[in-house]
Protein backbone atom coordinates (compact mmCIF):
# COMPACT_ATOMS: atom_id res chain seq x y z
CA UNK A 1 0.00 0.00 0.00
CA UNK A 2 1.16 3.50 -0.73
CA UNK A 3 3.52 4.84 1.93
CA UNK A 4 2.85 2.03 4.41
CA UNK A 5 4.54 -1.08 3.12
CA UNK A 6 7.68 -2.39 4.82
CA UNK A 7 7.87 -5.89 3.41
CA UNK A 8 7.25 -5.98 -0.34
CA UNK A 9 6.84 -9.34 -1.97
CA UNK A 10 9.59 -10.17 -4.45
CA UNK A 11 8.77 -12.23 -7.52
CA UNK A 12 10.24 -13.65 -10.71
CA UNK A 13 8.68 -13.63 -14.16
CA UNK A 14 9.41 -15.19 -17.53
CA UNK A 15 7.94 -15.01 -21.01
CA UNK A 16 9.34 -18.43 -21.87
CA UNK A 17 11.88 -16.83 -24.22
CA UNK A 18 13.54 -19.30 -26.58
CA UNK A 19 16.94 -19.68 -24.94
CA UNK A 20 20.12 -21.40 -26.07
CA UNK A 21 22.36 -24.13 -24.71
CA UNK A 22 26.05 -23.89 -23.87
CA UNK A 23 26.97 -24.47 -27.52
CA UNK A 24 24.73 -21.68 -28.73
CA UNK A 25 21.99 -23.92 -30.14
CA UNK A 26 18.41 -22.75 -29.71
CA UNK A 27 16.28 -24.96 -27.49
CA UNK A 28 12.99 -26.42 -28.67
CA UNK A 29 9.75 -24.89 -27.51
CA UNK A 30 9.04 -28.07 -25.56
CA UNK A 31 12.36 -27.92 -23.69
CA UNK A 32 11.87 -24.25 -22.85
CA UNK A 33 8.47 -25.04 -21.35
CA UNK A 34 10.02 -27.78 -19.22
CA UNK A 35 12.74 -25.35 -18.17
CA UNK A 36 10.14 -22.76 -17.15
CA UNK A 37 8.59 -25.32 -14.81
CA UNK A 38 12.02 -26.00 -13.30
CA UNK A 39 12.55 -22.25 -12.90
CA UNK A 40 9.23 -21.89 -11.10
CA UNK A 41 10.19 -24.69 -8.73
CA UNK A 42 13.53 -22.96 -8.15
CA UNK A 43 11.69 -19.72 -7.37
CA UNK A 44 9.79 -21.40 -4.56
CA UNK A 45 12.96 -23.09 -3.27
CA UNK A 46 14.62 -19.65 -3.17
CA UNK A 47 11.73 -18.28 -1.05
CA UNK A 48 10.35 -15.94 -3.70
CA UNK A 49 6.73 -14.87 -3.29
CA UNK A 50 5.41 -14.91 -6.85
CA UNK A 51 6.15 -16.61 -10.15
CA UNK A 52 4.65 -15.14 -13.31
CA UNK A 53 4.50 -16.54 -16.84
CA UNK A 54 3.70 -14.40 -19.86
CA UNK A 55 1.44 -15.21 -22.82
CA UNK A 56 2.74 -14.83 -26.38
CA UNK A 57 1.86 -16.19 -29.81
CA UNK A 58 5.11 -15.91 -31.79
CA UNK A 59 8.15 -18.05 -32.48
CA UNK A 60 10.57 -16.42 -30.03
CA UNK A 61 8.44 -17.32 -26.99
CA UNK A 62 7.38 -20.84 -26.05
CA UNK A 63 4.39 -20.20 -23.78
CA UNK A 64 1.02 -19.48 -25.36
CA UNK A 65 -1.06 -21.04 -22.55
CA UNK A 66 0.52 -19.92 -19.27
CA UNK A 67 -2.27 -21.36 -17.13
CA UNK A 68 -1.25 -24.90 -18.15
CA UNK A 69 2.36 -24.25 -17.18
CA UNK A 70 1.18 -22.72 -13.91
CA UNK A 71 -1.05 -25.73 -13.24
CA UNK A 72 1.99 -27.99 -13.56
CA UNK A 73 3.75 -25.75 -11.04
CA UNK A 74 0.72 -25.72 -8.75
CA UNK A 75 0.99 -29.47 -8.36
CA UNK A 76 4.72 -29.37 -7.53
CA UNK A 77 4.88 -26.29 -5.26
CA UNK A 78 3.19 -25.44 -1.98
CA UNK A 79 3.57 -21.75 -1.15
CA UNK A 80 4.54 -19.49 -4.04
CA UNK A 81 1.80 -17.46 -5.72
CA UNK A 82 1.29 -18.26 -9.39
CA UNK A 83 0.09 -15.86 -12.05
CA UNK A 84 0.43 -14.45 -15.53
CA UNK A 85 2.66 -11.71 -16.91
CA UNK A 86 0.23 -10.95 -18.56
CA UNK A 87 -3.00 -12.58 -19.74
CA UNK A 88 -3.76 -10.90 -23.09
CA UNK A 89 -7.35 -10.16 -22.18
CA UNK A 90 -8.22 -8.22 -25.35
CA UNK A 91 -8.06 -11.37 -27.49
CA UNK A 92 -9.43 -13.80 -24.92
CA UNK A 93 -12.88 -14.58 -23.53
CA UNK A 94 -13.22 -13.36 -19.93
CA UNK A 95 -15.53 -16.28 -19.13
CA UNK A 96 -12.85 -18.75 -20.19
CA UNK A 97 -10.19 -16.72 -18.37
CA UNK A 98 -12.22 -16.96 -15.18
CA UNK A 99 -12.79 -20.70 -15.67
CA UNK A 100 -9.11 -21.44 -16.28
CA UNK A 101 -7.97 -19.41 -13.29
CA UNK A 102 -10.68 -20.73 -11.00
CA UNK A 103 -9.41 -24.20 -11.91
CA UNK A 104 -5.81 -23.14 -11.28
CA UNK A 105 -6.90 -21.62 -7.97
CA UNK A 106 -8.39 -24.96 -6.94
CA UNK A 107 -5.27 -26.91 -7.92
CA UNK A 108 -2.98 -24.43 -6.14
CA UNK A 109 -5.27 -24.06 -3.11
CA UNK A 110 -5.78 -20.33 -3.53
CA UNK A 111 -2.48 -19.19 -5.05
CA UNK A 112 -3.70 -18.19 -8.53
CA UNK A 113 -3.48 -14.58 -9.72
CA UNK A 114 -4.57 -12.99 -12.99
CA UNK A 115 -2.60 -10.06 -14.34
CA UNK A 116 -4.88 -8.82 -17.11
CA UNK A 117 -3.37 -6.64 -19.79
CA UNK A 118 -3.41 -5.78 -23.44
CA UNK A 119 0.07 -7.16 -24.09
CA UNK A 120 2.80 -5.51 -26.14
CA UNK A 121 2.37 -7.69 -29.25
CA UNK A 122 -0.53 -7.94 -31.68
CA UNK A 123 -0.20 -11.49 -33.06
CA UNK A 124 -3.12 -12.77 -30.99
CA UNK A 125 -5.63 -10.46 -32.68
CA UNK A 126 -5.63 -11.98 -36.18
CA UNK A 127 -4.92 -15.42 -34.72
CA UNK A 128 -8.17 -15.38 -32.75
CA UNK A 129 -10.22 -13.39 -35.22
CA UNK A 130 -10.21 -9.91 -33.66
CA UNK A 131 -9.76 -6.55 -35.37
CA UNK A 132 -7.04 -4.17 -34.25
CA UNK A 133 -9.46 -1.33 -34.91
CA UNK A 134 -11.38 -2.62 -31.86
CA UNK A 135 -8.26 -2.65 -29.65
CA UNK A 136 -9.47 -0.18 -27.01
CA UNK A 137 -13.10 -1.26 -26.95
CA UNK A 138 -12.24 -4.96 -26.70
CA UNK A 139 -10.07 -4.42 -23.65
CA UNK A 140 -12.47 -2.05 -21.94
CA UNK A 141 -15.46 -4.36 -22.30
CA UNK A 142 -13.56 -7.53 -21.43
CA UNK A 143 -12.00 -6.02 -18.32
CA UNK A 144 -15.45 -4.86 -17.25
CA UNK A 145 -16.76 -8.41 -17.56
CA UNK A 146 -13.76 -10.01 -15.85
CA UNK A 147 -14.10 -7.57 -12.95
CA UNK A 148 -17.61 -8.93 -12.40
CA UNK A 149 -16.74 -12.59 -12.95
CA UNK A 150 -13.82 -12.62 -10.48
CA UNK A 151 -16.23 -12.59 -7.53
CA UNK A 152 -17.65 -15.98 -8.54
CA UNK A 153 -21.26 -14.83 -8.35
CA UNK A 154 -24.00 -14.86 -11.03
CA UNK A 155 -23.27 -12.13 -13.58
CA UNK A 156 -25.48 -9.80 -15.58
CA UNK A 157 -23.55 -8.23 -18.47
CA UNK A 158 -23.95 -7.14 -22.07
CA UNK A 159 -21.54 -5.70 -24.60
CA UNK A 160 -20.64 -5.55 -28.26
CA UNK A 161 -18.07 -8.31 -28.70
CA UNK A 162 -19.63 -11.36 -27.02
CA UNK A 163 -23.06 -12.68 -26.11
CA UNK A 164 -24.85 -11.17 -23.11
CA UNK A 165 -24.91 -12.88 -19.73
CA UNK A 166 -28.24 -12.89 -17.87
CA UNK A 167 -27.77 -13.81 -14.22
CA UNK A 168 -25.24 -16.38 -15.43
CA UNK A 169 -23.33 -18.52 -12.92
CA UNK A 170 -19.91 -19.55 -14.24
CA UNK A 171 -18.08 -22.63 -12.98
CA UNK A 172 -16.07 -23.86 -11.18
CA UNK A 173 -17.06 -22.00 -8.03
CA UNK A 174 -14.33 -20.39 -5.96
CA UNK A 175 -13.42 -21.65 -2.50
CA UNK A 176 -12.44 -18.10 -1.55
CA UNK A 177 -13.71 -14.98 -3.26
CA UNK A 178 -12.66 -12.95 -5.12
CA UNK A 179 -10.10 -14.30 -7.57
CA UNK A 180 -7.03 -12.07 -7.30
CA UNK A 181 -6.97 -9.93 -10.44
CA UNK A 182 -4.45 -7.21 -11.22
CA UNK A 183 -4.55 -4.76 -14.13
CA UNK A 184 -1.28 -4.64 -16.04
CA UNK A 185 -0.43 -1.10 -17.19
CA UNK A 186 2.44 0.43 -19.17
CA UNK A 187 2.54 4.20 -18.91
CA UNK A 188 -0.97 5.29 -19.82
CA UNK A 189 -2.91 7.51 -17.39
CA UNK A 190 -6.14 6.27 -18.98
CA UNK A 191 -5.22 2.67 -18.13
CA UNK A 192 -4.41 3.66 -14.55
CA UNK A 193 -7.78 5.35 -14.14
CA UNK A 194 -9.49 2.32 -15.70
CA UNK A 195 -7.93 0.04 -13.08
CA UNK A 196 -9.08 2.40 -10.34
CA UNK A 197 -12.60 2.59 -11.74
CA UNK A 198 -12.94 -1.17 -11.38
CA UNK A 199 -11.33 -1.12 -7.93
CA UNK A 200 -8.59 -3.50 -9.09
CA UNK A 201 -4.95 -3.54 -7.95
CA UNK A 202 -2.39 -1.98 -10.29
CA UNK A 203 0.57 -3.80 -11.87
CA UNK A 204 3.01 -1.39 -13.54
CA UNK A 205 5.33 -2.54 -16.34
CA UNK A 206 8.43 -0.41 -15.80
CA UNK A 207 10.68 -1.41 -18.67
CA UNK A 208 12.29 1.90 -19.58
CA UNK A 209 13.17 5.31 -18.24
CA UNK A 210 13.35 5.76 -14.48
CA UNK A 211 11.08 4.12 -11.89
CA UNK A 212 10.69 7.51 -10.22
CA UNK A 213 8.96 8.69 -13.39
CA UNK A 214 5.97 6.53 -12.45
CA UNK A 215 5.26 8.35 -9.18
CA UNK A 216 2.69 10.54 -10.89
CA UNK A 217 0.79 7.52 -12.22
CA UNK A 218 0.72 5.93 -8.77
CA UNK A 219 -0.59 9.15 -7.23
CA UNK A 220 -3.22 9.38 -9.96
CA UNK A 221 -4.25 5.78 -9.25
CA UNK A 222 -4.74 6.36 -5.53
CA UNK A 223 -6.66 9.59 -6.13
CA UNK A 224 -8.90 7.87 -8.67
CA UNK A 225 -9.60 4.98 -6.28
CA UNK A 226 -10.89 7.48 -3.72
CA UNK A 227 -12.95 9.35 -6.29
CA UNK A 228 -14.61 6.11 -7.40
CA UNK A 229 -15.32 5.17 -3.80
CA UNK A 230 -13.04 2.14 -3.64
CA UNK A 231 -10.77 1.01 -0.82
CA UNK A 232 -7.03 1.44 -1.21
CA UNK A 233 -5.47 -1.27 -3.41
CA UNK A 234 -1.91 -2.54 -3.75
CA UNK A 235 0.51 -1.46 -6.46
CA UNK A 236 3.09 -3.84 -7.93
CA UNK A 237 5.76 -3.39 -10.58
CA UNK A 238 7.40 -5.54 -13.23
CA UNK A 239 11.01 -4.85 -14.20
CA UNK A 240 13.46 -6.52 -16.56
CA UNK A 241 16.71 -7.64 -15.03
CA UNK A 242 19.27 -10.27 -14.09
CA UNK A 243 21.01 -10.89 -10.78
CA UNK A 244 24.63 -12.02 -11.10
CA UNK A 245 27.73 -12.23 -8.94
CA UNK A 246 28.87 -8.74 -10.00
CA UNK A 247 27.65 -5.77 -12.02
CA UNK A 248 30.20 -6.54 -14.73
CA UNK A 249 29.14 -10.17 -14.96
CA UNK A 250 25.49 -9.15 -15.26
CA UNK A 251 26.28 -6.75 -18.10
CA UNK A 252 28.49 -9.17 -20.02
CA UNK A 253 26.09 -12.08 -19.52
CA UNK A 254 23.04 -10.09 -20.51
CA UNK A 255 24.35 -8.00 -23.39
CA UNK A 256 24.56 -10.47 -26.35
CA UNK A 257 21.09 -11.87 -25.64
CA UNK A 258 19.59 -8.45 -24.98
CA UNK A 259 21.16 -7.12 -28.18
CA UNK A 260 19.77 -9.94 -30.30
CA UNK A 261 16.26 -9.55 -28.88
CA UNK A 262 16.15 -5.77 -29.06
CA UNK A 263 17.46 -5.71 -32.61
CA UNK A 264 14.80 -8.16 -33.73
CA UNK A 265 12.05 -6.15 -32.06
CA UNK A 266 13.61 -2.95 -33.32
CA UNK A 267 13.46 -4.19 -36.91
CA UNK A 268 9.74 -4.86 -36.43
CA UNK A 269 8.99 -1.56 -34.71
CA UNK A 270 11.42 0.91 -36.22
CA UNK A 271 13.70 1.23 -33.20
CA UNK A 272 17.41 2.11 -33.48
CA UNK A 273 19.95 -0.70 -32.99
CA UNK A 274 20.57 -1.83 -29.42
CA UNK A 275 23.41 -0.06 -27.63
CA UNK A 276 25.55 -1.56 -24.89
CA UNK A 277 26.05 1.95 -23.53
CA UNK A 278 22.28 2.45 -23.21
CA UNK A 279 21.91 -0.93 -21.53
CA UNK A 280 24.65 -0.03 -19.06
CA UNK A 281 22.98 3.31 -18.37
CA UNK A 282 19.65 1.59 -17.67
CA UNK A 283 21.51 -0.65 -15.19
CA UNK A 284 22.68 2.47 -13.34
CA UNK A 285 21.23 3.72 -10.04
CA UNK A 286 18.28 5.54 -11.63
CA UNK A 287 17.54 3.18 -14.52
CA UNK A 288 14.70 0.69 -14.84
CA UNK A 289 16.87 -2.35 -15.63
CA UNK A 290 17.22 -4.37 -12.41
CA UNK A 291 20.46 -6.05 -13.44
CA UNK A 292 23.69 -6.33 -11.51
CA UNK A 293 25.07 -7.71 -8.28
CA UNK A 294 22.93 -8.57 -5.27
CA UNK A 295 23.67 -5.22 -3.64
CA UNK A 296 22.97 -3.25 -6.81
CA UNK A 297 19.65 -4.93 -7.54
CA UNK A 298 18.53 -4.85 -3.91
CA UNK A 299 19.32 -1.14 -3.62
CA UNK A 300 17.38 -0.33 -6.79
CA UNK A 301 14.38 -2.46 -5.81
CA UNK A 302 14.28 -0.90 -2.35
CA UNK A 303 14.44 2.58 -3.86
CA UNK A 304 11.62 1.86 -6.32
CA UNK A 305 9.53 0.34 -3.53
CA UNK A 306 9.92 3.45 -1.38
CA UNK A 307 9.14 5.88 -4.17
CA UNK A 308 6.14 4.01 -5.58
CA UNK A 309 4.77 2.35 -2.44
CA UNK A 310 5.05 -1.10 -3.99
CA UNK A 311 3.54 -4.17 -2.40
CA UNK A 312 5.42 -6.37 -4.86
CA UNK A 313 8.41 -6.01 -7.17
CA UNK A 314 8.98 -8.64 -9.85
CA UNK A 315 11.97 -9.15 -12.11
CA UNK A 316 11.55 -10.68 -15.55
CA UNK A 317 14.74 -12.71 -15.48
CA UNK A 318 14.43 -14.25 -18.96
CA UNK A 319 16.13 -12.25 -21.72
CA UNK A 320 15.92 -13.66 -25.21
CA UNK A 321 18.44 -16.46 -25.72
CA UNK A 322 19.92 -16.18 -22.21
CA UNK A 323 20.79 -19.76 -21.13
CA UNK A 324 18.71 -21.63 -18.57
CA UNK A 325 21.67 -21.97 -16.19
CA UNK A 326 22.15 -18.20 -15.96
CA UNK A 327 18.45 -17.77 -15.27
CA UNK A 328 18.49 -20.40 -12.53
CA UNK A 329 21.43 -18.66 -10.86
CA UNK A 330 19.61 -15.33 -11.07
CA UNK A 331 16.47 -16.80 -9.47
CA UNK A 332 18.52 -18.27 -6.62
CA UNK A 333 20.27 -14.97 -5.93
CA UNK A 334 17.03 -13.00 -6.19
CA UNK A 335 15.27 -15.10 -3.59
CA UNK A 336 18.06 -16.05 -1.22
CA UNK A 337 20.06 -12.81 -1.18
CA UNK A 338 18.27 -9.91 -2.89
CA UNK A 339 14.92 -10.37 -1.14
CA UNK A 340 16.27 -10.32 2.45
CA UNK A 341 18.58 -7.44 1.53
CA UNK A 342 15.63 -5.40 0.19
CA UNK A 343 13.74 -6.00 3.43
CA UNK A 344 16.80 -5.00 5.43
CA UNK A 345 17.20 -1.78 3.44
CA UNK A 346 13.56 -0.91 4.02
CA UNK A 347 14.05 -1.22 7.76
CA UNK A 348 12.15 -4.46 8.29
Amino acid sequence: MSGKLLLPEIGAETFGDISQDAEGNLLTHAQVIRNVIAEGQAAEAANLDFFGVGEHHRDDYAVSSPEIVLAALASTTERIKLGTAVTVLSSDDPVRVYQRFATLDAISQGRAEIVAGRGSFIESFPLFGFELDDYEELYEQKLDLLAKLRHGNPVVWHGKHRSALRNQQVYPLLEKQPLTTWVGVGGSPQSVVRAARHGLPLFLAIIGGQPSGFEGLVSLYHRALKEYGHEEQPVAAHFHGLVADSDEEALETLWPHYQRTMNRLGAERGWPPASKMRLQASMGPDGAMMAGSVDTVASKLASATRKLGLSRADIKYSAGTLPHEAMMHSIKLLGEEVKPRVHELLGA
